[in-house]
C-alpha cells in the first residue's frame, strides 16, 4: 500500500511539474471533417516577447477519408504594424507505402508541421495567423473544392530551448 502511495505521488509530481514550452497552441474543428478551399482557418495571439526566439507549427488532424499523400496550403501572417507574410507550402502526409505520417494510435492522425524555424517577432503586439487548403488533383486547375479527412487545424507557438 505504501509503495502505491509514493508511486502515485511522483507522478503527481511528475505531471505538474511538466511545464509547457508553449507560448500559444489551439486547434479549431472542421465540420464534417471537410475543408472547403474558401475556408481560411484564423488565428488570433499576442506577441509580448520581441527578443526570444519561436519555433511556429501547423498541427492537423487527418482521418482515414484524407486521399492524398501530401497537402498544399496558403498561409498569411499579419503583423501588427499591417506588414502580411504570404506563403505557399507542401507537406508529405503519407510515406511511400501510403501509410499516414503523424502520431496516433487509432484512425486519426496527428501532424505537427514546420512553418517557421528559430523566428523572431519584431515587434510585441496582436498577431493574425491564417491557413487555407490549396490542394488541386494531377491536371487540374480548379483547386479541390472541399478536401475530405482534415479534422482539426491547429496553431501551435513554442519557445526554442
Amino acid at each position: 500500500m505504501r509503495n502505491k502511495i509514493v508511486f502515485l505521488f511522483f507522478i503527481a509530481m511528475l505531471v505538474v511539474s511538466c511545464k509547457s514550452n508553449s507560448d500559444f497552441d489551439e486547434y479549431i474543428a472542421l465540420p464534417n471533417s471537410s475543408w472547403h478551399k474558401t475556408n481560411a482557418i484564423q488565428f488570433t495571439f499576442p506577441i509580448n516577447d520581441s527578443i526570444g526566439k519561436k519555433h511556429l507549427f501547423i498541427n492537423l488532424r487527418n482521418n482515414k477519408d484524407y486521399e492524398y499523400s501530401n497537402l498544399f496550403l496558403i498561409t498569411q501572417m499579419n503583423f501588427p504594424d499591417g506588414q502580411v507574410i504570404v506563403d505557399t507550402l507542401e507537406y508529405d502526409m503519407a510515406d511511400v507505402t501510403g501509410k499516414f505520417l503523424g502520431q496516433g494510435f487509432s484512425d486519426i492522425k496527428e501532424n505537427k508541421l514546420f512553418y517557421k524555424e528559430n523566428i523572431t517577432f519584431p515587434t510585441t503586439g496582436e498577431y493574425t495567423f491564417k491557413v487555407r487548403q490549396a490542394m488541386r488533383k494531377n491536371g487540374e486547375i480548379e483547386g479541390i473544392e472541399e478536401l475530405e479527412g482534415i479534422t482539426h487545424v491547429g496553431f501551435r507557438i513554442e519557445k526554442t530551448q
